[in-house]
């Protein structure tokens, strides 16, 4: 298969993974609104002009033009009509249903993806690994083995909640205490990291990797200020080439960052490009222990039990990246519209493909688990013109003991609507302009 058909095909998973998790969400909307007893008008798969459509009993099901949105439009929604049928004809508590389904089901979605996942290669329990001799985490009796349940007040379920929580939040130069479970008891251990001052880029790589990749970029750090970002290759420093992550901790060592601004030739998308970056001084926390996160197996109950975390695990992901934009330490930069969804779930399928059949769909299982949990919460949010501002309307309904006047909840909804396309919109253009 040539570079223009995995390309293609690239993109067509990317829409076909899109299109299952928006009609999953619409689904969720068109059964409750049946159960109900609310008549749905239509069923539809994407935006525009309808390509195909066909008429069963009070419903129209289309497919549309735009591969990229849908909906599930019921009788008398928007309006006073409170005829049979109708929407605003069934009880606060059955239309709050009906609306709230639709976020549910995209989690449900999640659920049953992540069932996969870990039905077949696991989960990543936070398992230390390793504990640096001398350190106060092994003066403190953190051990190899020890399973970590909570770190610095934050429950601790999977490998990877720890590295989020590391990776966002950094070590402090404070306490912090360390729950473990160890030989099926729970130990609580207290330690004050090591401490120093040190010049750094800010960013993390695997030097065991044959090939430099940065697997996550500080926020703030000199080279996210430069904008270098998670997956890119650092290909050389200061004209040195750099052959894997092992070279890269090699020149570290042999050259120690100070104030001096250093070179860096990255690789991104198959280009290269140089950028000059000048080290941080920071009063570096060092983390004196190592901790897993490969995938181990589990049994029935574990697969559902893990299958939940999991999704608790992309829905608090989701909560924290939207935390960091609202209060700027990501830029609008960071949003990503349907395009850039695309983009990047294609870019996912390319990567995986040398990993062999099974490991690319686990790829694309795992891209769905995340779109879906993000779709999921986003349209719980409580702005106008989503699911989470008009289940505000409906709660304010339920406490006053009558709705909210139609025409001003409309006019709010419609207002919302106007924003949320004015920044699709920006996001759409952004995303495309970053294809070229």
């Amino acid at each position: 298969m040539d570079g223009k058909q995995v390309e293609c095909l690239s993109s067509i998973i990317a829409v076909l993974i899109l299109g299952i998790v928006i009609i999953v969400h619409e689904f969720g909307h068109f059964l409750l609104a049946k159960t109900n007893g609310i008549v749905v008008e239509e069923f539809s798969v994407g935006m525009g002009p309808r390509i195909l459509s066909t008429q069963r009993g009070t419903t129209r099901y289309s497919l549309k033009l735009i591969p990229f949105g849908g909906s599930c439009m019921m009788r008398g929604e928007d309006g006073e009509d409170n005829g049979e049928g109708t929407f605003n004809s069934k009880s606060v508590w059955r239309r709050f249903s009906v609306i709230a389904a639709g976020p549910i089901f995209n989690f449900i979605l999640a659920f049953f993806g992540a069932m996969i996942i870990i039905g077949i290669i696991g989960y990543d329990p936070p398992v230390i690994t390793q504990v640096k001799e001398g350190a106060p985490e092994e003066a403190a009796g953190l051990k190899e083995c020890d399973l970590i349940t909570s770190f610095d007040g934050k429950k601790i379920y999977l490998g990877r909640e720890l590295y989020s929580y590391l990776t966002l939040e950094g070590l402090e130069d404070k306490d912090i205490t360390v729950v473990v479970k160890r030989d099926g008891k729970k130990e609580t251990l207290t330690y004050h990291p090591a401490t120093e001052e040190r010049y750094m880029l800010g960013f993390s790589y695997n030097p065991d990797e044959n090939q430099a990749q940065i697997q996550s970029v500080t926020i703030g750090g000199a080279l996210a200020d430069a904008g270098l970002q998670a997956g890119d290759y650092i290909a050389a420093v200061d004209d040195n080439e750099i052959a894997s992550g092992e070279a890269l901790s090699q020149y570290f060592e042999e050259h120690p960052l100070s104030d001096q601004t250093v070179t860096l030739t990255y690789l991104r998308d198959g280009l290269d490009y140089d950028v000059e970056v000048t080290p941080q001084a920071v009063h570096y926390v060092e983390q004196g222990f190592s901790y897993n996160l490969g995938r181990e197996k589990t049994n029935a109950l574990g697969v559902i039990r893990y299958s939940a975390l999991e999704v608790r695990y992309w829905i608090n992901s989701t909560l924290e990246g939207l935390k960091l934009l609202i209060t700027g330490k990501l830029g609008m930069d960071s949003l990503s519209g349907p395009v850039g969804v695309v983009n990047v779930i294609g870019d996912a399928y390319k990567e995986s493909k040398s990993e062999g059949t099974l490991m690319t769909w686990l790829t694309m299982i795992n891209m769905m688990i995340l779109i879906s949990a993000n779709l999921g919460v986003a349209n719980l949010l409580p702005l106008p013109a989503l699911d989470g501002g008009r289940l505000v309307f409906l709660l304010i309904e339920a406490v006053r003991g009558k709705p909210v006047n139609r025409e001003a909840e409309g006019m709010v909804h419609f207002a919302g609507l106007l924003l949320l396309m004015g920044l699709l919109v920006f996001v759409t253009f952004k995303d495309i302009r970053g294809l070229f």
